[in-house]
């Protein structure tokens, strides 16, 4: 194989791992904004800590609307804790 076919074969195999991984990484934020609401509060535990470590925009404004949904306290202050850190990373 020529040196140009490898770095075809190269680039083809970055962009195609780039490409599988934004599809991956597109699932896991549905999955985790549908389990936000879940009935299952370890669902909605292991939401939170999936969102932590995705700051932005759309994250603040869901765990807005988490934060005023959210029935147990301590999910509540976890959430609201999340959200004031989404908001400190924004400013």
């Amino acid at each position: 194989m020529s040196g140009t076919g490898r770095t075809k074969l190269a680039a083809a195999g970055f962009f195609g791992g780039l490409a599988a991984g934004l599809i991956v990484w597109g699932t896991q934020v549905q999955r985790s904004r549908r389990e936000l609401f879940h009935r299952s509060p370890v669902r909605r535990l292991a939401a939170l800590g999936y969102l932590a470590g995705q700051p932005g925009l759309e994250t603040a404004r869901l765990l807005g609307e988490y934060v005023n949904w959210e029935p147990r306290p301590v999910l509540r202050r976890r959430g609201q804790a999340l959200l004031r850190r989404m908001e400190a990373y924004l400013d």
